[in-house]
């Protein structure tokens, strides 16, 4: 009696493993849905926002390659001034160039906050808001120095920034 209990058992066994096979072998229907309006959009949004942030990279890096350039000689130029070693002329076109950098930084500010701002206010940019965030600060930070005469260092935030709207880049689609 234990042999035939035994012998139905590995039977109903065998019986069950074949049906979870037949189960798992069954062709599985799947439904495809066809690309909405807002996903249609939410591409459209993301592709936009993903080239809004590559103009930026590129006005950023154009600032701090021609800060660079002039930085140095609005400082030295400053050191002059003080001495009283300088020329009128001098002295004109270093508050040309100190005025220059000042409106440069604030153009450039006002790019990053109405990009930094899409990136709030789009639902299809908002996946990306922590990377971007805080680009309009960074920029205000190097006004700051500049501000306080301090052209040199005014260029380290923009380079944060650079950085987060790369790392922003990095993660769009």
């Amino acid at each position: 009696m234990n042999k035939n209990l035994i012998k139905i058992g590995l039977i109903l066994l065998c019986v069950m493993s074949f049906a979870v096979a037949a189960q798992a072998q069954k062709k599985k229907t799947t439904t495809v849905k066809k690309p909405t309006t807002t996903s249609v959009t939410n591409t459209a949004d993301v592709k936009a926002g993903a080239e809004k942030v590559s103009i930026q990279i590129k006005n950023v890096s154009k600032f701090i390659y021609n800060l660079g350039i002039i930085a140095r000689s609005i400082e030295d130029l400053d050191v002059e001034i003080k001495a009283g070693k300088a020329s009128q002329k001098g002295i004109d076109l270093n508050a040309g160039n100190k005025q220059a950098v000042m409106t440069g930084l604030k153009n450039l500010r006002a790019g990053l906050a109405t990009l930094e701002t899409e990136f709030r206010t789009k639902p299809a940019l908002r996946a990306y808001l922590l990377k971007i965030e805080g680009i309009t600060a960074l920029c205000s930070q190097s006004e700051d120095y500049a501000s306080a005469g301090q052209f040199i260092s005014s260029g380290r935030p923009l380079l944060t920034a650079i950085e987060k709207l790369s790392d922003t880049l990095e993660a769009m689609p």
